[in-house]
């Protein structure tokens, strides 16, 4: 088992997302439900940029600056930290964005999910690099942790209804196909949120509720343990020069704050392995 380390003070009421670019700062993430970017500095400071009422998760563009998930809508956001929204997705304002990631073709995806986390009202949407989007999976209730194997043929994908996570055979024409379970998450050891890919192709899950990331084999094995002070984990990524370390967000979110101090920071973990680049968005 491997214990986190917290490395900044308490900077979010729901962190997620976090991704590491070379071409940043430092490793970025979400404080979702306040629409804003964080950012962490090698001080171990945090500095903060307001998106929108609702920041879900980004990704860095190619071409430079990022592509963001806000609200119900996909935005680019250039160096300036200047905003061009692409136009909402859907008008119903019980609905809101999650979590997403790119696919090796370098398209954007990010899951919606009910404020209420009502059944089978979320979906997976897709965001082309000519700016168009559309939906790439429906039915789903809280849309989470997205990210692809090792050699891109296959997107591993969590609805945290299911308490799994599956995977699809990805195609860049066809897209997702022949979706199965892939980890089944005991309900003992929480709900699975976030996840990462490392370079072996094993599956880190954040466990919400859980206290821990999860190491699995690409087979569904338990493989090892992350252990955190807090117990609402939310996503994980891996970062540093080397990716190979792995940085994990944490939410405060309905809590009262006196009952774990350290929930809301930014944590970190030597695993021992390296995790594969952040996928760029192509558009």
């Amino acid at each position: 088992m491997i214990t986190a380390v917290q490395v900044t003070e308490v900077a979010s009421e729901h962190g997620e997302g976090p991704v590491w670019w070379a071409g940043w700062p430092g490793l970025r993430w979400v404080d979702m439900l306040a629409g804003d970017l964080l950012t962490l500095g090698a001080d171990g400071s945090v500095a903060r940029h307001h998106l929108g009422t609702v920041l879900a998760a980004l990704r860095p563009r190619a071409r430079g600056g990022m592509v963001v998930a806000l609200e119900r809508e996909f935005a680019l956001v250039d160096e300036d930290w200047s905003v061009r929204r692409l136009g909402e997705i859907w008008a119903d304002p019980r609905v809101r964005m999650n979590d997403g990631g790119c696919d090796p073709d370098g398209r954007f995806y990010c899951g919606s999910m009910a404020y209420a986390s009502t059944a089978g009202r979320g979906s997976v949407y897709r965001l082309d690099p000519d700016g168009s989007s559309r939906a790439v999976l429906s039915g789903v209730t809280v849309s989470n942790g997205l990210a692809w194997s090792p050699d891109g043929s296959t997107a591993y994908y969590v609805d945290s209804g299911t308490r799994r996570v599956d995977a699809f055979d990805y195609d860049p024409e066809r897209g997702w196909s022949g979706r199965r379970p892939a980890v089944k998450v005991d309900p003992s050891a929480g709900i699975p949120d976030g996840l990462a890919v490392d370079a072996d192709g094993y599956l880190w899950v954040a466990l919400h509720g859980g206290g821990a990331v999860h190491r699995y084999r690409p087979g569904g094995h338990l493989d090892g343990r992350v252990e955190l002070p807090v117990s609402q984990v939310t996503a994980c990524t891996f970062g540093g020069p080397g990716l190979d370390q792995l940085y994990i967000t944490t939410s405060r979110l309905d809590m009262d704050p006196a009952a774990e101090p350290g929930a809301g920071a930014l944590f970190r973990a030597d695993v021992g392995v390296t995790g594969l680049p952040a996928a760029t968005f192509a558009g």
